[in-house]
């Protein structure tokens, strides 16, 4: 790698001329910015502690021992305390000429001998996706990618919340005011005729809350003694001692809700190695807690609770079994968790959730370790910002989420109608253009979701999502397009790009621009995966593009007369088409060969 034989190379320089042993951290290389002459630009400032003596003055002496010592630098500038280093045309041309037949653009840099278990989705059954695990799936799905490309063993699992009051809710509405139906008899989507009935379940409650304090209790006293959460209280209480009607109709809406998940999965391009149920692993965190209990790491109190008490870490105390002996969410993750080890024996941990469970995760983690298990030091929360509207946060409650089917419908017949307005796949075959129109509509919305950077809140705006000449997945998917019919045309005209370039040829700006991107892919990827972050494959994707353009717009190509020229702008066109689509894959978005 260019950076590490230039590092190499300074370390060397240091120890000889300045006789310092320099940490080689201390060393740290950025692109050139554009407005300066140059490829890569070494910041001085780190050396100025140990080298006493202007940054000006510095910057020069290690560009000219550079000049002398590698064969790489073609010349130097120094702006203040940065050096800027421009390498040699025929470093970039012997790294295209290698690249050339490259089937792959992953890399082994992540130990593969151990697993890596990465949790996300995690729905509950008694409502449909909506806008908030679109971002969870999306970000979960590609960081699994992105480790595998780095060489990581990943196995991406779900952990279905199939259990606990909420479901009870949306099963007692079912049972008072479903009438019976089924997905079957009213053609509706399974899981989203179980989000109707939770809707109709909190109108209700709410309506008896309202009912409660018209005749003087306080709305925390209503909330508590309201007859239909009560009831699912019970219907709670019933499943877990594994009442039959409960557990049969518990079983039939399940399986609605999953059927309506698996389509959803599906469009979206989402999958799992293995899908957990807390019905599965609550009773395992059940009996370890009682474990915990009998070796005093836990404590009960006198109604009969069972809590962690972790003050002295300068936390709370933790509840971990309910008065009544049922659990809480704690308790199945404290049993999923443990299923998991025992299952892949994995180090490293990955729970894809939201900010707002930051403080159950760092509990779930210390927890587990006073229980004795060395292994929840690998815990590692993903912690990702909510996913808001222009008009404000979603409530499930009040039914006014964004479900994820909906929103997928809306940008795929968003993307068929702008790209018709704009003659975009008007010459494909019927299937075909709905293929493109598909694949646009999802690009956006991939891109949109995965381009920021996961720990901030976002705003998801639709309109802006898809746009060819933004920062978007269509316009990335363009580029790719236009790439491949460049190359189609070559081929019908017999030209070729397959041989190597002649080292003799002077790159031109443009041309400079586009390899020196590809060229960063390696170090995109590798910190893709130690960021978590598929942010950084989103802005390489549209760097890359925005730069390809712009060759393209002031560079001839297969207009170009020089044979050699030619073939050098051909190669830098496939081998940026093809890292484009790797690139995206790695987001879930698919590149058309044809826009």
């Amino acid at each position: 790698m260019l950076e590490s034989n230039l590092k190499e190379t300074l370390l060397n320089i240091f120890k000889r001329d300045y006789q310092l042993e320099i940490d080689p951290e201390l060393i740290s290389f950025q692109q050139t910015r554009v407005e300066f002459e140059g490829d890569l630009t070494l910041v001085v400032f780190p050396f100025l502690k140990l080298i006493k003596t202007n940054p000006v003055v510095l910057a020069n002496e290690l560009g000219t021992a550079l000049m002398k010592q590698s064969q790489l630098i073609k010349s130097y500038t120094v702006i203040k305390g940065f050096l800027n280093l421009s390498i040699q045309d025929e470093y970039w041309l012997n790294w295209l000429n290698n690249n050339l037949k490259r089937t792959g653009f992953e890399q082994s840099v992540i130990d593969s001998s151990v697993p890596i278990v990465i949790e996300y989705s995690s729905p509950n059954t008694n409502k449909p996706l909506h806008l908030g695990h679109i971002r969870n799936n999306l970000l979960g799905w590609s960081v699994a990618e992105i480790l595998r490309a780095n060489g990581g063993s990943v196995v991406k699992v779900n952990l279905v919340n199939d259990r606990g009051i909420h479901i009870c809710k949306s099963m007692l509405a079912w049972q008072k005011f479903g009438e019976g139906k089924t997905p079957e008899s009213t053609g509706i989507k399974g899981d989203k005729l179980v989000g109707e009935m939770y809707v109709a379940f909190d109108k209700a409650y709410k309506a008896e809350q309202n009912d409660l304090m018209a005749k003087g209790y306080s709305s925390e006293e209503a909330a508590k003694n309201a007859p239909l959460i009560l009831e699912a209280q019970q219907m709670l209480l019933q499943w877990e001692n594994g009442e039959q009607e409960t557990r049969k109709l518990w079983e039939t809406m399940n399986n609605w809700v999953y059927s309506g998940f698996d389509l959803t999965y599906r469009r979206l391009g989402i999958d799992f190695d293995k899908i957990y149920y807390e019905s599965e692993t609550y009773l395992l965190g059940k009996q370890i807690v009682m474990e915990g209990l009998a070796k005093a790491v836990f404590f009960k109190k006198d109604d009969g609770s069972i809590w962690c008490d972790l003050s002295d870490e300068g936390l709370d105390e933790k509840l971990l079994l309910r008065a009544d002996g049922t659990s809480v969410y704690m308790t199945q993750d404290i049993g999923t968790a443990q299923l998991r080890y025992d299952d892949y024996k994995a180090t490293k941990l990955i729970y894809v959730v939201g900010n707002e469970q930051n403080y159950h995760f760092d509990v779930l983690r210390r927890i587990l370790l006073r229980l004795g298990k060395a292994w929840a030091d690998g815990i590692e929360h993903l912690s990702y910002g909510m996913v808001e509207l222009p008009e404000g946060k979603m409530k499930s409650r009040e039914g006014t989420v964004v479900d994820a089917d909906d929103l997928m419908d809306e940008m795929v017949h968003t993307a068929q109608k702008m790209s018709e307005e704009l003659g975009k796949g008007a010459d494909l075959p019927h299937k075909a253009a709905e293929q493109l129109y598909n694949d646009i509509g999802l690009a956006a919305l991939k891109y949109y979701m995965l381009r920021v950077d996961p720990r901030k809140t976002m705003t998801f705006n639709p309109a802006e999502s898809i746009d060819f000449n933004g920062n978007t997945g269509p316009f990335v998917q363009y580029t790719h397009a236009r790439i491949k019919s460049v190359l189609r045309k070559a081929v019908d005209n017999q030209l070729s790009w397959q041989s190597n370039t002649s080292l003799s040829v002077e790159l031109m700006p443009k041309e400079k621009a586009v390899l020196t991107l590809l060229h960063n892919w390696n170090e995109i990827l590798k910190q893709a995966a130690i960021n978590r972050s598929p942010a950084l494959i989103a802005n390489f994707l549209y760097d890359v593009a925005k730069s390809y353009n712009q060759f393209y717009q002031d560079n001839p190509i297969l207009r170009e007369s020089d044979a050699d020229r030619r073939c050098l702008r051909l190669q830098i066109s496939d081998l940026t088409a093809r890292m484009l689509n790797y690139a995206a894959g790695l987001l879930g978005i698919r590149m058309p060969e044809k826009m």
